[in-house]
This record gives structure tokens, C-alpha cells and sequence, in this order.
């Protein structure tokens, strides 16, 4: 895919920005305050020393420390609330506890108004997430600027664009999960938005990129603009910046990323061997930003090889070694807390229980990460752009607001991904029994499950509600389930 952009320009590479204004920068969430008793400080220091797990280089800015907990109720917790994870980590957040909640809810703040744009209706506050028929959906907006990130490594900027668009559903019986990434390039309406100071609406315009959303309304105009292209309603947005993806990558003690062949991209710095490696700080966020490193050099193929971080991470946060870690645990929602902006109902406690008790048991092989459909192909207005599947996009939403179950086509991971299995990956067996979650997680099925990697041979990829028969299949859908053992594939054009 073409692109008009420099090469070197920061925002060709996609993903959120630094440190949530009002955060100190380099202040490490996990940490105890100054004005903590001594006991604390003391938990807090001894819980952030080094672990024997193998890591690859990092160049992270630096770790996240770990408060330790008190003994009682952590798994209780533990199993609690996604919010303190939500953003990059999404679905894998919905195993992060609400340990501490004072401290975390304090990081939130005071949360964003979502105002709806000209001739939307705004989402209705329910009292409980039961009552949302449907379902109930997230979205997740990783940008690409910000007052305080550090402009030597990540560059200078002159607007704020919207650079991570991910959208979550849950099933209105909490029995499965979709996250549809759509890719920052795609061109589509964004309605006449809310001004942030509530004097009036924006223009509407009838062809834009997405990414450009953020500069009319923040992130109120965001979530206007994917309730408009996908035709559902939006209750719950969030907002991730550089600086978290360094610090919950940190906090679970890294990220294990499969890639095919050796992957170097000059313009994030990521350089890794082929086959597994842990990825944590700096290189977990160069591995996210990397677009020309991995399958075409288009955002498409950044998509995909984010599905392979994304589902490991899942994987990493589901496990036993995490579950049973209360200060992985408290760290990992601190880092996020504080490095996040979410809607106002995001930032009620009671709020974020329900939702993490509604995703705590939800089987690996239940979760979808799928991109929406779209074309590097088109001309005109879509040139050098995305331009929708509107065909393909149109059966995905249709399945998502019936609220049924679908299946991926096989060997449909995207162009900057394969299965661990076709890139001969001998850890993906390994992979496959140690990230696990144990007790409500489900193991992966097929192949996974019995120590191999990668999807099924002969079968398709099916995040399949409990007691349900055979599900559509999606022809044209790219993604994969967290089960999935999957690696990255360099780009070598």
C-alpha cells in the first residue's frame, strides 16, 4: 500500500501516545506513593525485582514496579475487573482484579464525557451490563500524540490522530468475545461531532480517514464515528498512550511473540530473531508500532501481526503465573490506570466489576481478534488508503448485533501473520500448555490442546458459544481466536 507520508514520520507507524497529561513523567504506576507507611514502601520495593523469566533485549522506559498485597481475598479480586487493563489490553484485561480499588479508581480521574454527534442519540446509562440486550460493547483508542510523551523517541507532532481503533463486544451471555480492529487508514463518513467546549457540532465530512476523527471532538467523535460505520451503540470508550503499552508489558513481566523469519524495521527499531521472544518495554511497543517491518509495509498487515501480541498477552494475563501474582496483578492495573483516559461510566467501580465478571471465564477459544474488512485496492478518495469490504463488513455486523457466534475461514490470519505451525515454530506446543489460564479458562481446542500450534488442520477457527451447533463462517474475515498460536511475518518487499 502506498503511502504519501516521509518514512520517518512517527505517525505512519501508528499507536498511542505518551503519558496521560497530569501523569508525572517517568513515575512508575506500581509504585508506593511517599506518603505510604514504610511497610508498603518496603512490599512495594522487594515486589519489583527481577524475575529468572528469559526476556529479550529492552530498551523499556522502565519497569513497572510491583505494591505487594495483602494475603486476603487475592484471587477474588484477581478475578474482578477489566478495567484496570483496558485498551491494548482489551479482552486480556478481563482477568486484571480490582486490587486496591481506591488507588486504582483514583488514577482514573474523573472520566470523559462521550456527547452525541448531530442527529445521534447518545448511549443510555444502564444501572447493570446485564441490562444491555446484546450485549454490551468497548472501544479501545490508542493515539499518537500527547502533552508529555517524549518527543526524542517518538517525535513531534502537529495533531492528535486516532491511530488504534479497536472495538469490543461481548455476547449478551458472556459466553464469547469479538474485537474488531479497524485500520487508521480507512476512509469513511465522520459525522458532524460535538465540540469539545459544547458550543456546536463540527462539519460532517463524507470521506475521511479515521484516523482523523480525534481532531474533531476528541474521543466523543470517535466513538460517533464507529457507531456510525458499524451501526452500534457505544456505551464505553477508553483511551492508551505509548508510555501504558511500555508499562502493562512490564507489569506481566513481558509479552512472548512468535516471528516466522527474523523481523528489523528501521523506523520503530524492532529488531528480533525468528522463532519466540519476550518482549517487554520499548520493544514491546516497537513491536506494535512496527507497519513496515511486517507483511506489506501496509496498516493491514500491522493488524494482523498486533493479533499475534494481543492473543499471547491474553494468554500471558490468563495463565496461572499471573493469576496467582497479586502484585502482577495490582501492578499491571495501575499501569493502566494511570496511562488511560476512559468515559465516564468507565470510571465507576461498580461499573468495571461487572463488566471483568462478565469476561473472567471466557474461554480462550472464544475470543476473536478480527480486522475489519477492507482493501488496499481502491482509487479515487480510497488511494493509498482502505477503502471497505462492504460486503463482508456487512455479515460481520450483522452477526455481531444478532448476537450469534461466527466462525473464521481457515488459515485466515492476515497478511502479517501465519500460524505457528506453518512457520515451524518448535516453542508453539510449549506455548500452548504454559499460557493456558487454568480453573475457568478454557484450554484452546484442536491442535493447541493436545500440545500442538496453530489452527486446526482441517477445521476453521470458531469462538462457538457453549451449547451452540455449527456457526456461519465469515468468508473474507481475516483475525484469529487467543487460542490460536500465531507468528509475525516479516515484510520482505
Amino acid at each position: 500500500m502506498s503511502d504519501t507520508r516521509d518514512d520517518r514520520d512517527p505517525r505512519a507507524d501508528g499507536l498511542p501516545g505518551g503519558d496521560r497529561p497530569g501523569t508525572a513523567p517517568g513515575s512508575a504506576p506500581g509504585s508506593a506513593p511517599a506518603s505510604a507507611p514504610v511497610s508498603e514502601r518496603r512490599a512495594a520495593a522487594a515486589a519489583s525485582a527481577p524475575t529468572s523469566r528469559r526476556t529479550a533485549r529492552t530498551a523499556g522506559t522502565g519497569g513497572a514496579r510491583h505494591g505487594r498485597l495483602r494475603r486476603s481475598r487475592p484471587l477474588v479480586g484477581a478475578a474482578k475487573v477489566l478495567a484496570g487493563a483496558l485498551a491494548v489490553l482489551l479482552v486480556s484485561g478481563a482477568s486484571v482484579g480490582a486490587i486496591a480499588a481506591y488507588q486504582v479508581r483514583s488514577d482514573l480521574g474523573e472520566g470523559v464525557a462521550l456527547p452525541a454527534a448531530e442527529g445521534q442519540t447518545a448511549a443510555p446509562t444502564q444501572q447493570s451490563i446485564a441490562a444491555y440486550e446484546g450485549g454490551f460493547n468497548v472501544l479501545v483508542v490508542g493515539t499518537d500524540n500527547d502533552a508529555s510523551q517524549d518527543e526524542s523517541a517518538f517525535g513531534k507532532r502537529d495533531a492528535t490522530l486516532n491511530d488504534v481503533n479497536i472495538l469490543l463486544h461481548v455476547s449478551a451471555d458472556h459466553t464469547n468475545a469479538t474485537a474488531v480492529s479497524i485500520p487508521r487508514d480507512m476512509v469513511v463518513p465522520i459525522p458532524a461531532c460535538a465540540k469539545e467546549d459544547g458550543s456546536g457540532y463540527y462539519s460532517a465530512m463524507s470521506a475521511r480517514p479515521i484516523n482523523e476523527a480525534w481532531s474533531y471532538g476528541g474521543l466523543s467523535c470517535v466513538v460517533s464515528t464507529v457507531q456510525s460505520l458499524t451501526g452500534l451503540e457505544i456505551p464505553f470508550a477508553g483511551m492508551i498512550s505509548f508510555n501504558g503499552v511500555i508499562e502493562m508489558s512490564n507489569a506481566v513481566g513481558g509479552v512472548p511473540v512468535c516471528a516466522a523469519t527474523p523481523i528489523t524495521d528501521r523506523h520503530t527499531g524492532l529488531d528480533i530473531p525468528a522463532g519466540e521472544t519476550v518482549l517487554s518495554g520499548s520493544d514491546a511497543l516497537a513491536f506494535l508500532r512496527t507497519r513496515y517491518g511486517v507483511g506489506d509495509g501496509s496498516d493491514l498487515g500491522r493488524i494482523s501481526s498486533q493479533q499475534v501480541y494481543l492473543s499471547s498477552l491474553l494468554r500471558t494475563v490468563k495463565s496461572a503465573d499471573t493469576l496467582s501474582s497479586p502484585a502482577k496483578l495490582y501492578s499491571l492495573a495501575r499501569a493502566a490506570a494511570s496511562n488511560m483516559s476512559l468515559s465516564e461510566q468507565l470510571t465507576d467501580v461498580t461499573t468495571m466489576v461487572q463488566i471483568g465478571s462478565a469476561l473472567k471465564d471466557l474461554p480462550l477459544d472464544a475470543v476473536n481478534f478480527v480486522q475489519y474488512p477492507g482493501t488496499t485496492d481502491g482509487t479515487g478518495v480510497y488511494a493509498g488508503k482502505v477503502q471497505p469490504t462492504t460486503a463482508v463488513a456487512t455479515q460481520l455486523f450483522d452477526a455481531i448485533k444478532a448476537d450469534v457466534p461466527f466462525t473464521l475461514p481457515e488459515g485466515s490470519t492476515g497478511i502479517g501473520s501465519e500460524s505457528a505451525a506453518a512457520a515451524g515454530d518448535p516453542a508453539a506446543g510449549d506455548a500452548a500448555a504454559g499460557e493456558v489460564a487454568t480453573g475457568d479458562a478454557a484450554a484452546p481446542t484442536g491442535d493447541a490442546a493436545t500440545g500442538g500450534a496453530g489452527t486446526p488442520t482441517g477445521e476453521a477457527t470458531a469462538p462457538a458459544a457453549a451449547g451452540t451447533g455449527s456457526t456461519e463462517v465469515i468468508s473474507g474475515l481475516t483475525g484469529q481466536t487467543a487460542a490460536d498460536q500465531t507468528c509475525s511475518v516479516a515484510n520482505d518487499g
